[in-house]
């Protein structure tokens, strides 16, 4: 089953990185290069799937979770970051993510994607 995804990352090569591990063939990815500009968007693309770093220029990555969140509450918003905090985590958790995953290790996200698919799947 094809999916949306949403990469929100302020680093272009990041972007794609993800984009690589993530995609499928028949997938619409979007890319954003801050959380403004995922809050413009999100509500016309409509994302399954979102990932979403923390550390950028411009809104708060957890105001934007909850934005996104809140037009969509099927989306799952994961965030993908080079800080591992507790607190980071607790806060991402409290904006309404279904999961943190470190730069450093992004096999872990391939594993939230695959478990989108199959809840996707039985929703249909």
């Amino acid at each position: 089953m094809a999916m949306k995804f949403m990469i929100v990352d302020d680093h272009q090569g990041m972007r794609g990185m993800i984009r690589q591990l993530i995609s499928a063939s028949g997938d619409a990815v979007l890319e954003c290069g801050s959380g403004d500009e995922a809050l413009r968007v999100a509500g016309e693309f409509k994302p399954d799937f979102v990932t979403m770093d923390i550390s950028m220029a411009g809104r708060c990555a957890f105001e934007v979770t909850r934005g996104i969140r809140a037009a969509h509450p099927r989306t799952w918003v994961i965030f993908v970051s080079n800080h591992d905090q507790p607190a980071y985590r607790q806060m991402a958790q409290a904006a309404g993510a279904a999961g943190y995953v470190l730069k450093d290790d992004l096999s872990e996200l391939y594993f939230y994607v695959a478990a989108k698919r199959l809840h996707s799947r039985a929703k249909v």
